[in-house]
């Protein structure tokens, strides 16, 4: 493995991404596989740089001092010369003449230079954005010339210092004595700080989150127990805070192998649909090393192929009453079987080359087993996180719906269906064929370029979506609630309501990612950062910062109504949704800042509410 030349914590000059310009810049880590530097400039922005792209400060400054005490006898080797007039000397008038001439011409040169290296600092922005330098504002005057910022300034006048220096032919003795001395200095100090730097450690440390090691260990015990407790109370009769912990059942009414066996038909049948050559194949984002994978997009298919399967199944005498009977036991089936999965990416995860690892993944066995290691586990083409984001369980939990749906007809001797229930089956269905016909967005969320696959994501899309987010159809079998129509119309506006502003704000994210130049975009205003990105102030995206999860809320608001307000259980998952895109929110919040600098404390300006509006 090659050796790094840069330790952590040293201060360095980084050159500006496609530009000859070099400014100080902190080191903050080094990445073994891609030898990639992250650096931080003074305005707070983060970029990755190449190792030949960054320079020690002392090579900048001995540079300056050669350029001012060297003269061209020297190199050539000369000791002395002498004073009396050569044939080929010219005149004093002449010389001075000369020299003058050469001093505007060295004047003009500090000017071009001064041009040359500014203007790539300027970043052109697209036809919709609004012009940002580093990003800041940057107003243009009547005249059409930029009033730039006051770090502008700075650079500016940084350059004029660099410049000057560097073509001073003639200084004073005084002066020359004065540098190095300073000169010095200043290379013994970075000399120690960068030889204290080394010695430190150089282990990269991250912020954990979720409370780091204690609070991943919490989550990963507190959440089988919290779906078992839900579960049981919500098959009482009568529940309430008086009859709890709700009684254990017996340990053959916990587990039974005949129903792991059918999980594991369930998994491998909706397996055998991903496989299926059907459906266009799109490359996902960019990984470290720049690679992009392949996926292909049957999410859609895989819904019509398993109504298919369920509809014949049905027909030919299976009764879907035996998921309501057996329902806690399919739910600790499902945590089994996603804890043995998180054990595997676990063990394969300890042989996978450094690009393969997660940004996420901290190096610690215990929090990596909680938020995964691997970005992108693999068996072959089979992309096992990508897989289960939206089949398993999101497909699951449709299934489920519906066996809640006939169990209602059953225990409650009806004919059809309630109007509750039919309202929360309608609902929950529309927002799987939604994310299944919309599947692609899917690549472009925190959850595939940014979180590895470890338990957090197998637990959450195998259990935790299809047995809770499938809460309130079970509560329904046994708290019937009836819904008059003018109260379903106003459920149903809400529904819709949140849908409207969800699709619409991910198909502007989504489209604008992908296509940021599309004319049908150019409405658009934004913000160009650094990186080269912009971010949208306008539209959806310039309501709140999160108008997406606003929609969702009012979702998942829209699914409890119909449940009435006789217990709140059916609310449970209002409250939990709501922990976690707050929790979700502060997450994009820290990856923000940290990537975009200041043009992300700009866009907060212009974006103040984070998922909800101030109502005045």
């Amino acid at each position: 493995m090659p050796s790094r030349k840069f330790a952590d914590g040293e201060v360095v000059r980084g050159r500006w991404p496609g530009s000859s310009l070099y400014y100080e810049v902190e080191i903050l880590s080094h990445d073994s596989g891609s030898q990639l530097y992250t650096v931080k400039y003074k305005d707070g922005t983060e970029l990755e740089l190449k190792e030949s792209d960054i320079k020690p400060l002392t090579s900048f400054r001995q540079r300056k001092s050669g350029s001012a005490s060297s003269s061209p006898s020297r190199r050539r080797g000369s000791r002395s010369r002498s004073r009396s007039r050569s044939p080929g000397r010219p005149p004093r008038s002449s010389r001075r003449s000369a020299s003058a001439s050469h001093q505007a011409d060295i004047k003009e040169m500090r000017k071009e230079v001064l041009e040359v290296k500014l203007t790539p600092l300027v970043l052109k922005p697209f036809g919709n954005s609004i012009s940002r330098y580093n990003g800041e504002t940057e107003r243009t005057e009547r005249g059409g010339m930029p009033h730039r910022h006051a770090e502008e300034k700075f650079h500016l006048s940084e350059e004029r210092s660099y410049v000057s220096t560097q073509y001073s032919l003639r200084p004073r003795r005084e002066e020359i004595k004065a540098m190095d001395s300073k000169e010095e200095n200043i290379v013994t100090t970075t000399r120690s700080a960068s030889l204290k730097t080394s010695q430190a450690p150089a282990t990269q440390t991250k912020d954990l989150e979720f409370g780091g090691v204690p609070g991943v260990l919490l989550i990963m015990l507190g959440l089988p127990a919290c779906l078992c407790l839900l579960l049981l109370m919500c098959k009482q009769k009568e529940p309430s805070l008086l009859n709890f912990p709700p009684p254990l059942p017996a340990w053959q009414d916990l587990w039974e192998t005949r129903v792991f066996g059918v999980y594991i038909l369930w998994f491998l049948m909706q397996a055998l649909f991903y496989l299926l050559p059907v459906g266009k194949v799109v490359e996902g984002m960019p990984l470290a090393d720049g690679r992009r994978l392949k996926y292909r997009l049957n999410g859609f298919c895989a819904l019509l192929l398993t109504s298919a399967v369920i509809g014949a199944a049905v027909f030919w005498g299976a009764d879907l009453y035996y998921v309501y009977g057996h329902f806690l036991q399919f739910a600790l089936a499902a945590a089994a079987f996603s804890l043995g999965l998180s054990v595997y990416l676990a063990v394969r995860a300890a042989g996978a080359p450094p690009c393969a690892l997660a940004p996420s993944s901290s190096g610690n066995a215990i929090y990596d087993f909680f938020i995964g290691r691997e970005l992108n586990p693999r068996i072959g083409t089979f992309d096992l996180k990508y897989f289960c984001e939206l089949r398993p369980g999101l497909i699951g939990w449709v299934v489920v719906n519906l066996a809640m749906l006939l169990a209602e007809m059953r225990l409650q001797n009806r004919a059809a269906p309630s109007l509750a229930m039919t309202l929360v089956n309608s609902f929950q269905l529309l927002y799987v064929v939604d994310a299944l016909w919309n599947e692609e967005a899917l690549l472009t969320t925190m959850d595939i370029t940014h979180d590895g696959f470890g338990f957090m994501l197998a637990f959450g899309d195998l259990v935790w979506v299809p047995f809770i987010y499938s809460f309130q159809a079970f509560y329904l079998v046994g708290h019937p609630n009836e819904v008059s129509w003018p109260m379903a119309s106003l459920i149903i506006a809400l529904k819709l309501c949140g849908y409207v502003i969800f699709r619409r704000a991910n198909s502007q994210k989504n489209a604008f990612r992908k296509n940021p130049a599309d004319p049908k975009l150019a409405h658009l205003k934004t913000i160009h950062t650094s990186t080269g990105k912009d971010l949208l102030v306008s539209g959806w995206w310039g309501f709140v910062r999160h108008p997406n999860y606003l929609g969702d809320l009012l979702m998942a608001l829209a699914w409890s109504l119909p449940c009435g307000f006789g217990h709140a259980l059916p609310y449970f998952y209002v409250a939990y949704f709501t922990v976690l895109l707050v929790h979700r929110e502060a997450r994009d919040e820290r990856h923000c800042r940290r990537r975009y600098g200041l043009a992300w404390e700009q866009y907060c300006r212009r974006v103040p509410y984070r998922i909800l509006p101030r109502v005045y």
